[in-house]
């Protein structure tokens, strides 16, 4: 993804976005967000995990 994708991203994506982002593969973030490894931090709502974008831009340094 580009900074301007980033940055233009809602305050909470799915994990496969913030896969993107991170250029981690599918079966990679799923495997390390089920055992709470993921780079930032990942809210599970229900079957469903969601990325807060303010600490995935933080992480790619894009935080303002």
């Amino acid at each position: 993804m580009s900074r301007t994708e980033v940055l233009a991203l809602p305050a909470a994506v799915d994990l496969e976005t913030a896969n993107r982002a991170l250029g981690l593969g599918r079966s990679k973030g799923y495997a390390l967000a089920k055992r709470g490894e993921y780079p930032c931090r990942v809210l599970r709502l229900g079957n469903a995990y969601r990325v807060v974008t303010a600490e995935l831009q933080a992480l790619l340094g894009l935080a303002a």
